[in-house]
């Protein structure tokens, strides 16, 4: 697709408060599991995709990151947006790095996103499903039920189009947000500067029916504290003895993997 993207926004600068102590002296993007950083799996994903180019932001340990990311080789190549200043989160630090990005539609990866892939990488199969004449932003979901540490209930509902919706008063929600999303540049027109969630402008795209999601194939696993640091390495040490299309989490059905598409009354999307 001729717009497909090249290049990935790396979210590194977090202060990982909920990985303490390890993360006071350690940046929670190089805490390893399976014998690597978190920011090299993230980066190695990039590259295995095709991505060609990424912006880390850095904040937090900021000396630390930009060491390992200096003794890094091979694609993609990095370009660092320096936060030090100023923590912004997540769509703020996207915002900075626009310059950066490009004007065509990008990857945003958390850094600490992290799962088991089922038969064909995820990041992948998003970079496919991308459509941008339907979507201002799409997202990885994972199934809420079969995600390794995560005790909430839920992000979002997707429809038999893909269209995501907020779970609003429901108790619980099927998908959660895995932290992987192809946006578009110009769903930040007119957003704030300075500090800032993603979120809002997830909300935008929700408003405008642009907003899609594609369910993860395999199993999210949520690395936020130090204990869900040694439940992802047990459950990645047992997938190399049962793989994923073996055992409890079952392929996606093609018909359960939904992309948005044009609405039944032929209105433009």
């Amino acid at each position: 697709m001729s717009d497909a993207p090249s290049t990935v926004f790396v979210l590194a600068a977090g202060l990982g408060t909920r990985m303490r102590p390890v993360t006071d002296t350690l940046p929670k993007p190089l805490v390893a599991v399976a014998g690597k950083a978190l920011l090299d799996h993230a980066l190695d994903r990039a590259a295995e995709a095709g991505l060609t180019e990424a912006v880390v932001n850095v904040h937090w340990l900021a000396d630390q990151i930009e060491g390992h990311l200096a003794r890094r080789s091979g694609a993609p190549r990095i370009t660092v947006s320096d936060e030090r200043a100023a923590l912004l989160e997540t769509g703020g630090g996207v915002r900075k790095a626009l310059p950066l990005l490009g004007e065509a539609p990008f990857v945003v990866m958390n850094s600490d996103s992290f799962w088991l892939e089922g038969p064909e990488p995820n990041l992948s199969r998003l970079i496919a499903r991308w459509d941008g004449a339907r979507m201002d932003a799409l997202l990885l979901v994972a199934p809420t039920t079969t995600s390794l540490g995560y005790e909430g209930a839920g992000d979002f509902v997707m429809d038999a189009d893909g269209r995501l919706e907020r779970r609003g008063e429901r108790k619980v929600a099927p998908f959660i947000y895995a932290g992987v999303a192809i946006l578009k540049p110009a769903l930040f027109t007119d957003a704030p500067e300075g500090s800032f969630s993603l979120n809002r402008l997830f909300d935008r795209a929700i408003a405008a029916g642009r907003l899609c999601g594609m369910r993860l194939d395999g199993q999210w696993l949520h690395v936020g504290t130090p204990e869900a640091i040694r439940a992802a390495e047990e459950r990645v040490q047992a997938s190399t003895r049962t793989p994923l299309n073996q055992g409890s989490i079952r392929p996606t059905p093609a018909t359960e993997i939904a992309s948005c598409r044009k609405p039944k009354d032929g209105s433009p999307s």
